[in-house]
């Protein structure tokens, strides 16, 4: 029996497509085991949203190889698809681009076949790769069973049409293309069969869900479809983009009780010059409006958010404004991210490109405010009681605990002697030491 291990870089698409094909592996008859030494087959999702996860890839490839070298090593996703034929490394042994990995198995079986034929020979690279641009088939990958024991993430939708200026993402997975809500909701159904009481839908680009079926099945209807799944008890979303929260989009999510109040409301900047230097769709009094809609159908939702800092031509002015933009909006988290120049997008391009150091100075100023922010909003639910999805023991400040997420998402901490996992329980929060950060 081949024994298989899988390493996942990225996003919670990379980490849904990494269990896809984990699962195809088992069923096809191989022995998952640890990223460690002794496997025949190393796979690595790849990521390339920043110069950082380049470098990861990369890594992780040559430390399957080192690990064995007579593995077969393959590199999946989007550092290989968005290297334009540039990917040899010789530690790879099989490109596997994205659309492709609905194709693993048979993609093994085709490897070991040519290199079976190659005798002592050096076999070639097997290369399994499209131009994702032109692609307008979203790659069928299903679940029964994910990693995670209480929550499920669920793909349903993959690509970007955006194409914001500083991003690689539509070059390396290609535009819109929706999954068939029949799927997504026969998928739901195995996944609460087996135990799942929490579903995530996410996607590349969520909120463009729909818009390549001709105006069929948009997003709202989706989460509408797997609301009606008996064994669902959560609703949670990906990223969503501004744009499509709506009143009537808020007060439809207020009336499905299943989905939770933690909206993450993609950002990048709260100056409106940066803003329209990044190609993004709207600005920060947009923005705001959305915010206030999302609290106004929702008691104290936990709105989360993305912030680029050092955006080419980014001023110290500008700096301040997206800071008190921030520091306006009350996020819950905020997730900080310096600028990264990614060859092939536009902002690479740009004059005024700004200096580390500069950008390490700006983005402790930001992560210090969403630290702030993050903990005023944990405070305001000392006293109240909140619902907890229980998923694992732990150990938290020396005690033996129970640790689950509120519905917002906050990691709560439970003391009992009693195995409560994949238990929603209500809990009163008596002080801040019970929040784990």
């Amino acid at each position: 029996m081949k024994k298989a291990a899988l390493h996942n870089l990225g996003c919670k698409v990379n980490a849904y497509e990494t269990e896809a094909m984990q699962e195809m592996l088992e069923n096809a008859g191989y022995e998952i085991v640890p990223f460690k030494e002794g496997a025949d087959i190393y796979i690595i999702n790849t990521c390339t949203v920043t110069n950082i996860a380049d470098r990861k890839s990369r890594q992780m490839l040559r430390r399957a190889k080192k690990m064995n070298p007579n593995a077969v090593v393959v590199a999946a996703g989007c550092y290989v698809q968005a290297r334009d034929g540039k990917e040899a490394d010789p530690c790879i042994d099989i490109v596997l681009g994205n659309n492709h990995k609905k194709d693993l198995v048979k993609i093994l079986e085709k490897y070991a076949a040519d290199r079976a034929g190659c005798g002592q020979g050096e076999c070639s690279v097997l290369t399994e790769k499209e131009d994702i641009r032109l692609s307008h088939e979203y790659e069928a990958l299903h679940l029964t069973r994910p990693g995670g024991h209480t929550r499920a993430y669920i793909k349903v939708q993959d690509g970007c049409n955006q194409f914001c200026t500083y991003c690689i993402i539509p070059y390396a997975r290609g535009r819109v293309r929706s999954r068939d809500p029949e799927d997504v909701v026969r998928e739901v159904r195995e996944l609460t069969a087996n135990g799942y009481k929490e579903v995530v839908l996410t996607g590349i680009h969520l909120s463009s869900y729909g818009v390549d079926r001709g105006g069929r099945g948009q997003l709202l209807e989706l989460i509408r479809a797997v609301h009606g799944v008996d064994g669902v008890k959560r609703i949670r979303l990906g990223s969503l983009e501004p744009g499509i929260i709506t009143e009537e989009f808020a007060e439809s999510l207020r009336s499905l009780p299943k989905i939770c109040p933690h909206f993450h409301l993609s950002l990048q900047s709260g100056c409106d010059a940066t803003l329209k230097r990044m190609n993004r769709k709207y600005t920060s009094a947009e923005y705001y409006e959305k915010c206030c809609i999302l609290r106004k159908y929702f008691d104290n939702p936990a709105l989360t958010t993305d912030v680029i800092v050092g955006f080419p031509k980014e001023t110290e002015e500008e700096f301040r404004e997206s800071l008190a933009f921030v520091d306006k909006v009350n996020f819950y988290e905020t997730h900080i991210f310096k600028y990264s120049r990614r060859k092939g997008t536009k902002a690479a391009q740009m004059e005024g490109q700004i200096s580390e150091p500069v950008k390490t100075e700006r983005s402790a100023v930001m992560i210090d405010l969403g630290r702030k922010k993050r903990e005023d909003y944990e405070r305001s639910f000392i006293g109240k009681t909140v619902e907890v999805l229980v998923e694992e023991e732990a150990v938290n400040e020396g005690k033996k605990v129970q640790v689950g997420h509120t519905r917002e998402y906050m990691k709560i901490a439970l003391e009992s002697n009693e195995n409560l996992k994949n238990s929603i329980i209500k809990v009163q929060i008596e002080n801040g030491s019970q929040i784990i950060r």
